[in-house]
């Protein structure tokens, strides 16, 4: 009888546990037994892993093999556990030396032909490995995402063979070419738009404090021409960020290392599910709120949505984070997206106009599609009318992202400085502190709330707006002018 131990790694949300691959030969009937609470994907690499091993050369054991996973109460999927299932087989009937396993975790899909094939959510198993003291073998696609993670035990390979010589010493495996980009993301420019001052001074306060907004206007007035400029008006993603970003991209495969660092920008369409905006399935995975984590969430015709769907967003919205529980497992994703929206004004779209047939009943069901609570928690709200003819005809003349973008950074820093966060992430302790406004502007704001009947939520998130306003202006104080702008932007959340 013999034993081999290989190790790898599993994925339970953005954490990846170690998983120990352990492999018995006995005597008996050929045949191989999988346990370990392995999935469909697990169970076939019985097919893959014997294919594999006698397209490479090596001879698969006409034994009994019982494969374990450990440990038993960790669900196991997708084929990252073929190869080391392969090299554990391969070293239990003696093929390959057994003790070099103990230094490599190893992860990847095999071929029938033996080649390795990229596996998801290299670079969340990377962070959970680095500092283990080990090298971490993956197919060449994974491993240079997962050298992202800083960690200088990757090693690329591109085939079983090439895993067994390196084992036996015959020959050695490379670290992963580095992931090198030189050409920055081009996002839309601002200075396309034309007209829409108010849209746009409201689209540099959301990017400068990292606020929600929520535009509201006839179709083709600009409001998803607008939206998709917001990535380039915001900050560079800060290292740590990128890898954070990064890592959840990865565990649902759409993480390319072309564009590591760039700004996240999710637009999913409005039958999506709640399960698709938020996450779930068996084992959870991420959904659009946390594939927009440090980016920007656009949900385009709002109200179209789902409401039992737009409800889910509620909590993420003020904790930045996603808890999924099943009867048999639980997650937990980060979900620091930036929200924009935009809707209609009436079914038709035309509101106030000739032609719009709408009655007020029709109005106020299609505006009542979205919950008081959601629109809340929507720190601008903002009208995007249509643009005339004039506007239409000229050529356009606002500033260019790169400009906005200046004063952004500027406002940014001077976040970072204060409080090391952005204005929209702050707590009611940290806004009592920080964004109190002067004498004039606290009695336009007590007038304000009183007429208006502002909920604690909206006094609050009021109060942060005005101090991005405030930091664009670069005052120290928050004025009277800087209240009165933020209670401009909260008109459609209280009609």
């Amino acid at each position: 009888m013999a034993l081999a131990v290989a190790l790898s790694r599993g994925l339970d949300g953005l954490a990846a546990p170690p998983v120990t691959v352990e492999v018995h030969l006995a005597n008996g009937l050929p045949g191989v037994t999988l346990v370990g609470l392995p999935d469909t994907e697990v169970r076939e690499a019985r097919d893959r892993v014997r294919a594999a091993i006698i397209n490479s050369g090596f001879e698969f054991p006409a034994r009994r093999l019982t494969i374990n996973l450990a440990p038993a109460d960790l669900p196991k999927e997708s084929g990252r556990f073929d190869l080391p299932i392969a090299l554990g087989i391969l070293a239990a009937s003696g093929q390959i030396p057994a003790g070099a396993l103990a230094a490599h975790e190893f992860a990847g899909e095999l071929s029938l032909s033996g080649e390795l094939r990229p596996v998801r959510g290299a670079l969340a198993m990377a962070l959970q490995a680095a500092g283990d003291g080990r090298r971490f073998v993956l197919p060449g696609a994974s491993a240079s995402e997962a050298a992202l993670s800083g960690s200088s035990g990757i090693l690329a390979a591109d085939s079983l063979l090439a895993v067994c010589a390196h084992l036996a010493g015959t020959t050695h495996l490379s670290p992963p070419a580095t992931v090198d980009r030189q050409i920055p993301a081009i996002f839309p420019d601002l200075a396309d738009v034309r007209g829409q001052s108010q849209a746009r001074r409201a689209l540099e306060i959301a990017a400068a404090g990292r606020h929600s907004l929520l535009m509201v206007g006839p179709p083709g007035a600009g409001k998803s021409m607008l939206a998709a400029r917001l990535p380039g008006l915001l900050p560079p993603l800060t290292d740590q960020e990128a890898r954070e970003s990064a890592a959840v991209l990865s565990l649902v495969g759409q993480f390319d290392p072309a564009r590591y660092a760039e700004r996240p920008w999710r637009s999913p369409h409005h039958t999506a599910s709640a399960a698709a905006l938020v996450g779930g399935g068996n084992p959870p995975r991420p959904g659009e709120i946390s594939l927009a984590h440090h980016g920007v969430l656009f949900l385009d015709e709002l109200p179209e949505f789902d409401r039992k769907v737009l409800e889910t967003l509620r909590e993420p919205l003020e904790s930045g984070r996603i808890h999924i529980a099943r009867a048999a497992r639980q997650a937990e994703f980060p979900a620091g997206f930036q929200l924009v929206a935009a809707m209609n004004p009436c079914p038709c779209g035309y509101h106030g106009e000739a032609r719009c047939q709408c009655t007020p009943d029709q109005v106020a069901r299609y505006r009542g599609k979205l919950s008081g609570p959601l629109v809340d928690r929507i720190d601008l709200v903002i009208e995007v009318p249509a643009l005339p003819t004039e506007a239409l005809a000229g050529k356009a003349d606002g500033e260019s992202s790169a400009a906005v973008r200046w004063r952004v950074e500027a406002a940014w820093a001077r976040q970072l400085a204060r409080q090391g966060k952005a204005n929209a992430r702050l707590t009611t302790q940290e806004i009592d502190a920080g964004c109190q406004p002067d004498a004039a502007g606290a009695a336009l704001l007590h007038q304000a709330a009183a007429r208006l009947g502002l909920s604690a939520r909206a006094w609050h998130r009021l109060l942060k707006v005005a101090r991005s306003i405030a930091d664009l202006g670069a005052s120290d104080i928050i004025g009277a002018p800087h209240i009165a702008e933020a209670i401009h932007y909260r008109r459609f959340a209280r009609d």
